[in-house]
């Protein structure tokens, strides 16, 4: 990059020069107000890309019971649901040709863990809060014809199954940073990583130019077809051709049960993830309600069942939640993780091997009965709005 001059052309002529940012806050705080100069791109069916502000300092933990570890400069999502992590440094600041990309790393690494749909969908909303933005006027930018809960969900499983944009930000791109970025690219199947060098020009009072160069889409076209995202979902016969041919007699007759019930009392929505999955809502209070997923891992083979603990309590409160908690059968693994959640105010996602299930007489029955007593609202009800 040179330090040529750009001109504005008016009733006369006006050159405008380049001026470096003055601080990183200045840098960070321009990028969350105008996201438009990271919009490049399109949607998958074609719209041009729309980035919307989820939060600023998101904050990234190490484990599902720990405080934040980690902040993120940015977390965004566009209409597909697909996040975009940026992390924003200066020219200056040294950290910007190698430390940076391992931050990053851990950033998404640790993102895609444990940041469920509830967590992003409360940050956005406060964000937008704290913008003075309705979320009439945000939400009319990502939804289309779905509900917000259906919508975070798409995020949680993009970022579960490694869908998600990382951008490096700064003010002049290192060549070290740009050769790292294009390597990751074509390595990175479902994650496209970009770098972002966005130069300031000032000119005469308050006229600044922005002008934004990308590295790193060459290496994103690259990449063969199997390797780009995609938003089939999962259906119901893709899950019952793995239940058959994997599970042994007791975890099919489970996971076939559990899925016999969604479909017949609540709603089952297939999973964008690799590994087939469907996640399921109920009706309860008069809302739809996500209560669990089941999924079917590949890498390694395993068949797990996970309680959505945060958008129980997101949406019925935290007597209600911490009823269901209790009703559910004792089973030793998913125990333990009932300890937790209570001292963490059941806000995550506590899971059961559906082989662990198994090894329970009555475990199917229990939990079917835990979901009816929800359904019924036999649990306490004080704190549902």
């Amino acid at each position: 990059m040179t330090d040529q001059s750009v001109f504005v052309l008016g009733s006369d002529l006006q050159a405008l020069e380049p001026a470096a940012f003055e601080t990183e806050a200045e840098f960070q705080e321009l990028l969350a107000r105008h996201p438009r100069v990271l919009d490049f791109g399109s949607l998958a069916d074609g719209q041009p890309l729309r980035l919307v502000l989820v939060a600023r300092e998101m904050g990234v933990s190490t484990s599902a019971e720990s405080s934040p570890a980690y902040w993120l400069d940015h977390l965004f999502v566009d209409a597909d649901g697909v996040p975009t992590l940026v992390e924003v440094k200066r020219a200056s600041d040294t950290r910007i040709r190698r430390e940076v990309v391992g931050q990053m790393l851990d950033y998404a690494a640790n993102g895609a863990r444990y940041w469920p749909g509830v967590l992003l969908q409360r940050s956005f909303e406060e964000t937008c809060l704290a913008d003075g933005r309705s979320l009439e006027e945000a939400y009319g930018e990502l939804l289309g014809d779905r509900s917000p809960d259906e919508f975070w969900s798409i995020v949680e499983e993009r970022l579960a199954a490694g869908q998600m944009r990382l951008l490096f930000v700064a003010d002049r791109i290192p060549l070290e940073l740009r050769a790292i970025v294009e390597f990751l690219n074509r390595q990175m199947r479902q994650t496209d990583v970009y770098a972002v060098e966005l130069t300031q020009y000032r000119g005469d009072g308050d006229l600044r130019v922005l002008v934004p160069r990308i590295h790193g889409e060459v290496a994103t076209a690259a990449k063969s077809p199997s390797g780009r995202r995609t938003t089939q979902r999962t259906t119901r016969d893709d899950m019952d051709a793995v239940i058959r041919a994997r599970l042994a007699p007791e975890p099919r007759r489970i996971a076939t049960a559990l899925l016999d019930h969604a479909a017949a009392r609540g709603r089952l929505e297939g999973g964008t993830a690799t590994y087939p999955s469907m996640s399921v809502s109920y009706p309860i209070a008069g809302r739809q309600v996500p209560l669990w997923t089941l999924s079917l891992y590949d890498s390694p083979a395993k068949e797990e069942l996970a309680f959505s603990f945060g958008s129980i309590t997101h949406h019925l409160g935290f007597d209600v939640t911490a009823a269901f908690a209790e009703s559910l059968p004792a089973v030793p693994e998913l125990h333990k993780k009932l300890e937790v959640q209570r001292e963490k105010g059941y806000k995550g996602w506590p899971s059961v091997l559906l082989t662990a299930l198994a090894a329970e007489p009555s475990a199917l029955e229990g939990i079917l009965a835990a979901i009816q007593q929800l359904m019924d609202g036999r649990g306490s009800s004080d704190s549902v709005g």
